[in-house]
């Protein structure tokens, strides 16, 4: 065969399943339709590396102490790219998370990432980058992390190319057959077709994960799924006091950042039909971002200073609740129970990308070589300076 596993997407799910494939040894190939990483969903986030507090609340506890641990081999691994900030969460009279349940979540948050939590004096309030205190009753703060999204996508990939991945740029793929032994697959590139071989295939491509199962002939991979736009923008100015985390209208969260000198505020959730390439942030979008904004900081935003704005795509599972309210655990479907050839990836949090390539990389491995060498851990690898 021509490689052990072949990946299709270069996003940050592709890209750590490289990495953990590559360090165990395995013959890895990459293949991304744009000509470089991180140009879908993985550029797009709100460029975070946290537990996600707000996934106690669904008592999603397992997901949240994953990726608090992931956080902090981040932390350890790729000090240059994940940086440690203050979140403020502010709470009002009319917030409707009320100081008890977010003392509670703030508790258990604490315990699994053993990182402590304050309540913020209230003369140390003025100081909080012109945030409202009409109606406030108490401010507390903890610590996440931020990174570079895209920029840690690369850095991924490079870790997984410094051992021996492959990646191949516009590339295309146009089918695959299965065999029961291996996977034979057709992709093109400047006007040329190549055929590969591989004992599994691994689609990490996002909103595009079921149009790939189809085309590769694995369309028992697929799942029924919504595709749900996440919009950030970004305003002059930047703020200093670290991260705040409001609450929108509608319950959800809704963070202010400081972002490259500027601020960033983001996400908002609607649902999308159309082609993922074409994704754009919607007028109403941006107004309910600025919306938001406007309701906790004296500054007042109007339209006309938003500089920049983008929206990105999750891909949940098919459900009659919000997509707030839905599970964030990456669902992997397979073409078959036993030595599966084809592994499709839903979903997944930026944070955990290193924790779901062990668990692809443990469900394929019965598909496997069982002769190559392992090079590393990577819980222990650090991730390379890349531009």
């Amino acid at each position: 065969m021509d490689y052990d596993v072949i990946v299709i997407g270069a996003g940050i799910q592709g890209a750590a399943v490289a990495q953990a494939a590559a360090a165990e040894g395995y013959k890895v190939l990459v293949l991304e339709q744009f000509d470089q990483p991180a140009l879908g969903t993985s550029c797009k986030s709100s460029k975070l590396i946290h537990g996600g507090l707000r996934y106690l609340e669904t008592a999603q506890f397992a997901l949240v102490k994953e990726c608090l641990d992931e956080r902090a081999f981040l932390l350890k691994n790729a000090p240059h790219l994940v940086h440690l900030v203050k979140f403020r969460i502010p709470v009002y009279k009319f917030t409707g998370r009320r100081p008890w349940k977010i003392f509670i979540g703030l508790c258990i948050y604490s315990l699994f990432s053993w990182k402590g939590f304050r309540r913020v004096p209230k003369k140390r309030w003025a100081a909080l980058d012109g945030l409202k205190t009409k109606d406030l009753n108490a401010v507390f703060s903890y610590y996440d992390a931020q990174t570079d999204d895209a920029h840690l996508t690369r850095s991924v990939l490079a870790s997984a190319e410094e051992m021996s991945c492959k990646t191949e740029y516009n590339a295309t793929v146009i089918g695959a057959s299965l065999k029961d032994q291996h996977c034979s697959l057709t992709y093109q590139q400047d006007d040329s077709s190549h055929q590969l071989t591989a004992a599994v295939i691994v689609n990490a491509t996002g909103p595009w994960v079921d149009r790939v199962s189809a085309s590769i002939g694995a369309g028992e991979t697929q799942r029924d799924i919504d595709l749900v736009a996440g919009t950030h923008i970004e305003v002059e100015g930047e703020i200093k006091e670290g991260m705040y985390y409001v609450e929108a209208h509608d319950g959800r969260v809704v963070f202010v950042m400081p972002w490259k000198g500027r601020t960033m505020i983001g996400t908002t959730e609607a649902p999308y039909l159309g082609d993922p390439a074409k994704i754009e942030p919607l007028e109403s979008e941006i107004e309910y971002l600025i919306t938001v904004y406007n309701k906790y900081f004296e500054r007042q935003l109007v339209k006309e200073e938003v500089i920049n704005a983008w929206a990105g795509l999750r891909v949940l599972p098919v459900a009659k609740s919000s997509a707030f309210n839905r599970p964030r655990d990456t669902l992997m479907l397979t073409d078959r129970e036993q030595a599966p050839r084809v592994v499709s990836l839903y979903g997944g949090k930026l944070t955990a990308h290193r924790h779901m390539a062990q668990d692809v990389l443990t469900l394929m491995r019965d598909s496997l070589p069982q002769d190559r060498t392992k090079i590393a851990d990577t819980k222990n690898l650090k991730l390379p300076v890349v531009d």
